[in-house]
């Protein structure tokens, strides 16, 4: 008899503002967790929290990640790009503002991303993101809960 697959969770960790609430979910869940970013980032000592450096440049912490994850996996990024290599790769992406990145969603979150950057490489003034809030704050950790929840009840493992 085989083991269903456990649940892990990966932190593209280097501007990611809900990494406590992260650790606080996974302690609950007693899932692990993967902290990956290019430089020391802080984390609790628990058994099911590593903390991954990878080397300095573009990408590599994306690349670190999208090798990796499978089905029932969840990473939480800001990321488009990543995003969209982890949907590619059949696991869910999750924005800290609890958007959910999927098959639907993606080719418009991309072609919105690759716009304003070519907007902003011809000198136009773009707004940036709106401020991380409260609000955000709890519908990540509503968002996260009911992913955790439905990927139990798909028969992936905590």
């Amino acid at each position: 008899m085989t083991s269903a697959k456990k649940i892990l969770i990966y932190i593209d960790a280097d501007a990611c503002p809900v990494k406590d609430e992260i650790y606080k979910v996974a302690d609950r869940y007693q899932l692990k967790v993967f902290v990956v970013a290019n430089s020391f980032i802080n984390t609790p000592r628990h058994m099911d929290i590593e903390r991954v450096i990878v080397p300095e440049g573009p990408d590599v912490a994306d690349d670190w990640i999208a090798e990796r994850v499978e089905p029932g996996d969840i990473v939480v990024t800001q990321d488009i790009p990543l995003a969209d290599r982890v949907v590619k790769a059949g696991s869910i992406a999750l924005s800290p503002k609890g958007k959910v990145f999927d098959e639907a969603s993606i080719g418009m979150a991309l072609a919105t991303r690759n716009l304003m950057e070519d907007l902003r490489s011809f000198g136009e003034q773009t707004s940036g993101p709106r401020p991380f809030s409260p609000r955000d704050r709890s519908q990540f950790l509503q968002k996260i809960d009911q992913i955790i929840q439905q990927l139990k009840r798909d028969g992936f493992a905590v």
